[in-house]
């Protein structure tokens, strides 16, 4: 029988989740509270949820820093306009494109960390003369045709 009892044991010690106690401060217990309550969860859930996502996302952040860091150092490479080797005051954007991040990043104006997946705007950079296309011309463009007022080349 005690060996019964072992088995039990070590199977009930694979299948159920550990507990974990800690000591918070008042208000962390209260933004817990509010956040489990807005979501309809159980802080329980919450607290999990937010455990085992940081591991990820500090991984992802420390990943893509190290990436961005070689790519910034990489033999030949260009500080990007706005820069701190730039003069001006931030980086000049000539449009705004909503996308949703592939990758980790960082808001340019306040630093909130935006984790991948997320729906963040990209700026698109003006160049020293920025190309743009009139919607006509994309549209015939993303259709294969010629651009309207150009005579196609043989």
């Amino acid at each position: 029988m005690p060996q019964k009892k072992q088995r039990t044991r070590a199977k009930r010690a694979a299948t159920k989740d550990r507990v974990l106690q800690a000591r918070i401060p008042t208000q962390l217990d209260d933004q817990l509270r509010g956040r489990a309550e807005q979501l309809g969860l159980s802080v329980s859930t919450v607290v999990r949820n937010v455990l085992l996502n940081t591991f990820d996302l500090v991984e992802d952040v420390v990943s893509d820093s190290a990436r961005l860091g070689m790519t910034l150092c990489a033999p030949g490479s260009q500080p990007a306009v706005g820069s701190s080797a730039d003069a001006s005051p931030g980086p000049a954007v000539i449009a705004w494109q909503e996308a949703t991040l592939n990758l980790n990043g960082v808001c340019e104006q306040c630093n909130t960390l935006l984790p991948r997946g997320e729906r963040a705007a990209i700026g698109l950079p003006v160049q020293a003369r920025p190309v743009l296309l009139c919607l006509a011309c994309l549209a015939a463009l993303s259709a294969g045709t010629p651009e309207p007022g150009k005579v196609p080349s043989e």
